[in-house]
């Protein structure tokens, strides 16, 4: 199989199939892996995990509803065959630090290529994990992908700070960095267009939410947390201005679920009985395909005024552009990346707060564990602004004209098509690890010093001190006077003696140390592991100390 026509991705869980409550992550990856596979024109592709998952289980996880045009299997991340032969391995999270030092051990740090990919900046933990490319093996022929220029800047930044500590702290050159390319996330654009474009589920729901005709139902679509994703009270405010603006009855759906399950509920209830005591609020069941595209269908204008620095791309305005609507979105980072003011919607202005020390105790506080990330960064959050004035002006602009509304919708499908349909990603995904590939053989450089991570290697080399002694090549061994076969048997029956027994021999290779050690009297563990073929005499050194352990061999030269 030649370079570039095997993919391998690294997903810990195994099964990749959605779950009920997603986060925006969770449905991101699932869609990118299904396109990767669809669409990125591989032979094959491997998906290897934490777990065992059957071949037959991968091809239904990515194909659920075809029969895959290529080669498909599951397979372990410590077996590295996959991105030696295709030359990349994608992850879809910006953890590469482990996967570094697996290449390391493996292959080299010129095996393949790793490329991550970011989700969310935010949590401070997710921070550190990135920062781990400046302090492990990742090198300039890998990538961490960014989803919006606003991501860029930002871990470039955060590079260059965590750069100039290591080097005030250790000295010497700059550490090598993973490429940082900007490739957006992508949508179904078809798929959303169809779901849209039913107009029997418009006049059904429309008629089930008491909307006339000439009313217009405002649309958000996302999980409905005030701490993760954004405080509804600007929204609410913005709806409520924006019909006595328009001279309008207004309907706000909000279709999402609930983190703080009930009481979130409540809360929500209270805050839109405040804001928008005259516009008929509506809470729908996110996690319900159908309803989700129900309201693709019936509704008018999507409204998303996010004020979270856990939200970094966005993907449902993508979503609401490929069903044809029109857009009011926060100007906050990936939103700005992807809907154009005044084109396929209309970008509110945001106040962020003020820097300085009160963010430096948010910071301090949530880093030594007096508040938890959601009190971190929901405590930053409510204290950012969105311009509920201009958004209000926004929204009533497009409900007062329907015309307009048609133009930005079509105008977002024309976006969607081309520049975030799957297809359209695909295609930059596939260049970029093309591009990390030429780089990687285009590279001079040497053996690396360290084949194994410092702090995480080998537990029988790293502690070998603490024993009296380890079990060499030219250790002799022998039977314990009395000991043989009968001390196997009995171990089968002891569960202590089968605990971890992945490890070692099985219960027949132990017998053959029994009896060729009864037959010679002593054997070095060189002749030992000789008796037995080469895949299989790791297993047998360790079941040497395994057999030492319960009494069977001695390993001390005998007493005069």
């Amino acid at each position: 199989m030649k370079p570039g026509s095997r993919l391998a991705i690294y997903h810990p869980p195994g099964r990749i199939g959605a779950r009920a409550n997603p986060f925006g992550k969770d449905v991101a990856n699932l869609q990118l892996y299904r396109a990767l596979a669809r669409h990125g024109g591989y032979a094959r592709v491997d998906l290897l995990s934490n777990l065992p998952v059957a071949d037959a289980d991968v091809a239904e996880d990515l194909f659920p509803d075809a029969r895959p045009p290529c080669q498909v299997a599951g397979g372990s991340i410590l077996s590295v065959e996959a991105p030696a032969e295709g030359g990349i391995l994608f992850r879809g999270q910006p953890d590469l630090e482990t996967l570094a030092w697996i290449r390391r051990k493996a292959t080299g740090d010129r095996g393949y290529s790793l490329a991550g990919l970011i989700h969310t900046l935010g949590p401070p933990a997710m921070r550190q994990i990135i920062a781990g490319a400046l302090t492990s093996p990742v090198q300039p022929w890998d990538a961490l992908i960014c989803t919006s220029p606003s991501v860029r800047d930002a871990v470039s930044r955060m590079f260059d700070g965590w750069g100039d500590f290591l080097g005030e702290r250790f000295g010497g050159e700059a550490r090598p960095r993973p490429q940082l390319p900007v490739i957006p996330l992508g949508v179904p654009a078809q798929e959303i267009r169809d779901k849209a474009d039913r107009p029997g589920a418009r006049a059904r729901v429309r008629s089930d939410l008491g909307i006339e005709a000439d009313e217009v139902l405002v649309v958000w679509v996302g999980r409905l947390s005030f701490f993760e994703k954004a405080f509804p009270q600007p929204m609410f405010r913005a709806v409520e201005e924006a019909g006595r603006l328009a001279g309008k009855r207004m309907h706000f759906a909000l279709a999402g679920w609930f983190p703080g399950g009930e009481a979130d509920r409540a809360r929500y209830e209270q805050a839109a009985a405040a804001y928008a005591p005259s516009v008929e609020v509506d809470f729908q069941d996110g996690n319900d395909p159908e309803v989700v595209a129900d309201l693709w269908a019936a509704g008018d204008i999507f409204l998303s005024l996010v004020d979270n620095i856990q939200e970094t791309f966005g993907i449902t305005p993508l979503e609401a552009m490929a069903a044809g609507l029109p857009v009011v979105a926060s100007d906050w980072d990936g939103y700005r990346f992807t809907v154009r003011h005044g084109v396929e919607g209309f970008l509110v202005p945001t106040l962020g707060g003020p820097p300085g020390a009160l963010g430096e105790a948010l910071s301090a506080r949530h880093a030594i564990g007096l508040d938890s990330y959601q009190s971190f960064v929901g405590a930053v959050a409510q204290h950012t602004a969105v311009h509920v004035g201009r958004a209000a002006e926004a929204i009533a602009e497009l409900t007062r004209n329907p015309e307009l509304r048609r133009r930005m919708g079509a105008a977002g499908r024309v976006r969607v098509r081309e520049a975030f349909d799957w297809p359209v990603v695909v295609r930059q995904l596939t260049g970029l690890f093309e591009e990390l590939a030429a780089l990687r053989a285009a590279t001079p450089g040497g053996a690396a010093s360290h084949r194994l991570h410092p702090l995480k290697g080998d537990p029988f080399a790293d502690f070998a001190g603490f024993a009296t002694q380890d079990l060499g090549l030219e250790r002799r061994l022998r039977l314990r006077p009395g000991a043989g076969e009968s001390d196997l048997a009995r171990s089968e029956g002891v569960e202590l003696d089968g605990a971890f027994r992945m490890w070692r021999a099985t219960p027949e290779e132990a017998s053959r140390v029994v009896q060729l050690l009864a037959g010679a009297g002593e054997l070095s563990v060189r002749d030992l592991l000789l008796a037995f073929p080469a895949e299989r005499r790791r297993a047998v050194q360790m079941s040497l100390v395994w057999l030492a352990k319960i009494g069977v061999l001695d390993w001390l030269a005998p007493q005069a």
